[in-house]
């Protein structure tokens, strides 16, 4: 599950969310490594031949714009999400790579997770509602992991607090 509960105190829950990895980076060289090498096994019946000179350029673009997609790939799964939960006080701060961070917050006791399961960008769509604002929380993980998010959010948001 891409998302993680921790108590960092004994009033205040902090949840932290992240996309799902898929590729680790090994696994990516190794991609890379392999079209590479399968890319140079039809040149090999054109050694010594102006031909190789040809069709080399174009294997090297294909290995070039495959290592682009996975970067990129990389940088856009590089945002996350963490919700506090404190005694009164329930934060979310959302931060995106190059667009800074976008931050939440209002009182816990009117903190409210609400799905829809219709209706919005991806279904089951998980929002928290609250001080007269409507957020996303975890539109990067899987409609089950959404799913799980959300009564995990309500099972958390009823627990009494701790003074």
């Amino acid at each position: 599950m891409p998302y993680r509960w921790n108590q960092t105190s004994e009033t205040e829950h902090e949840l932290r969310l992240w996309p799902h990895n898929s590729l680790p980076p090994r696994g990516a060289m190794i991609v890379i490594l392999s079209v590479f090498l399968f890319g140079l096994l039809p040149l090999l019946a054109m050694l010594g031949s102006i031909v190789l000179w040809g069709l080399l350029p174009f294997l090297m673009l294909t290995v070039l714009g495959l290592w682009l997609a996975i970067q990129t790939n990389y940088r856009a799964r590089s945002v996350f999400e963490v919700l506090t939960l404190s005694g009164t006080q329930a934060r979310l701060i959302h931060h995106t790579p190059g667009k800074g961070q976008l931050e939440w917050s209002c009182n816990r006791y009117w903190a409210r997770p609400e799905m829809h399961e219709k209706g919005g960008p991806v279904p089951h769509y998980v929002t928290l509602v609250g001080d007269g604002r409507e957020v996303e929380i975890g539109a990067f993980l899987s409609e089950d992991e959404r799913v799980t998010l959300y009564n995990d959010l309500v099972e958390k948001l009823r627990e009494p607090v701790a003074q």
